[in-house]
């Protein structure tokens, strides 16, 4: 399964109304196969090493709008697809200048493989988004340089 799963080529600003809202760039699911789009809780984020929060963050999937994580768990009957590039919204007002940037996204998701009461209630009771590289489920991840142009 691959560790990186930012795509390059992927990093643009996002403008609304003429003004630059923030960026997005392409992601895959780190997975050998698709995932229920509801089982995805969030992505850890840092981008030149400046961390976001997931109320700074939203996914555009399957070729719909940008939706929050909180949208996105609703979303019980969508595939996330293999090999199929989901875009992470990042909120940031004025966006990222042109040029390299250090980006590391890290996913954070329940795997689909059944419910077992003595081992997973803990994990639905309290989900972990990871914090920090290498923290909560999804595990380290690699940052990659993405060029902005």
């Amino acid at each position: 399964m691959p560790k990186v799963t930012t795509e390059a080529g992927t990093l643009q600003n996002v403008t609304i109304d003429g003004k630059i809202v923030g960026f997005k760039f392409g992601v895959r699911l780190p997975r050998y196969r698709g995932n229920m789009l509801s089982l995805i809780n969030g992505y850890y984020v840092t981008v030149d090493g400046e961390e976001f929060p997931q109320s700074a963050i939203k996914m555009e999937v399957n070729g719909k709008p940008p939706r929050s994580f909180d949208e996105i768990k609703k979303a019980v009957w969508e595939h996330w697809d293999f090999q199929e590039t989901a875009y992470l919204h990042i909120s940031k007002p004025g966006g990222l200048e042109p040029g390299m940037h250090e980006v590391l996204a890290v996913v954070s998701n329940f795997e689909q493989y059944g419910y077992n009461p003595m081992q997973d209630q803990k994990r639905v009771d309290e989900v972990v988004v990871p914090t920090a590289a290498g923290t909560g489920f999804g595990g380290p991840g690699i940052p990659v340089m993405l060029e902005l142009k």
